[in-house]
């Protein structure tokens, strides 16, 4: 059987910030197609799948050609989602979660997340951070920072400014970007293992895997995705594709 690797977007109805978020339409076309039709240019992916719990969204990516499946209504996380799709397919054994409401992310965002999990056989899990420069982003517990050993694996994800700063200038500081890569093992592994302390304490799902000594790779990149959480993102986002 072939070893398939599938971009797998999450995507819910009900948003506490934007309803609807998903079918929301610019340019033409919905989020979930835009982040979808990004999704299929990228290299090294057999097939993409949008995974809902919602008939209008599952009936909606019907229509534009999408593959959907749809998935139960109790999952608390996108990885949990994923988890329950890629159980029902054994030829699938790569898979990168891609946040449905980032119509914007670069397609070699996408690839180098796809990399990282397919070059290294030690690698369970790998994921992207930027170099923070504003002060302001820093402080922001709704950025989460990250820091890494010398061969890109992740010591700690913290909503927190890590590190701290007692010699001013000896550090830099990495946001942490939302899309991960998994090999199928270590998904399904990390979505039946329960709660830790620090997830619970930062509510911070990666921090499951580390505290059970997976290991998560992280590449750097330069650009920043922009998501889509509220009407104004959306309004911004519309007028960039309208123009």
């Amino acid at each position: 059987m072939s070893e398939q690797t599938a971009i797998i977007i999450p995507a819910r109805y009900g948003s506490s910030r934007l309803e609807g978020k998903p079918l929301l339409k610019a340019g033409g076309k919905y989020i979930i197609q835009w982040v979808w039709e990004k999704a299929k240019t990228c290299k090294n992916v057999d097939r993409v799948i949008v995974a809902t719990d919602d008939e209008r969204i599952f009936n909606t990516c019907k229509e534009f050609g999408a593959e959907v499946e749809m998935t139960s209504t109790s999952h608390k996380s996108g990885s949990d989602r994923i988890a329950e799709v890629v159980s029902r397919h054994p030829e699938i054994a790569y898979v990168i979660n891609l946040q449905g409401d980032e119509p914007l992310i670069e397609q070699e965002n996408i690839e180098l997340v796809i990399k990282g999990v397919l070059e290294d056989k030690s690698v369970d899990i790998s994921t992207l951070v930027r170099e923070i420069k504003d002060e302001n982003e820093v402080n922001n517990p709704n950025l989460v920072k990250c820091i890494f050993d010398n061969n890109n694996f992740a010591m700690y994800f913290s909503r927190s400014k890590i590190p701290y700063e007692r010699n001013v200038g000896e550090s830099k500081f990495y946001g942490h970007l939302g899309i991960y890569g998994y090999k199928k093992d270590s998904l399904i592994r990390m979505t039946k293992l329960p709660q830790t302390t620090y997830e619970r304490a930062e509510s911070l799902e990666q921090l499951r895997a580390l505290q059970n000594g997976m290991k998560i790779k992280v590449a750097i990149v330069n650009n920043i995705p922009v998501g889509i959480d509220t009407k104004e993102d959306f309004e911004k986002f519309k007028s960039m594709v309208e123009k």
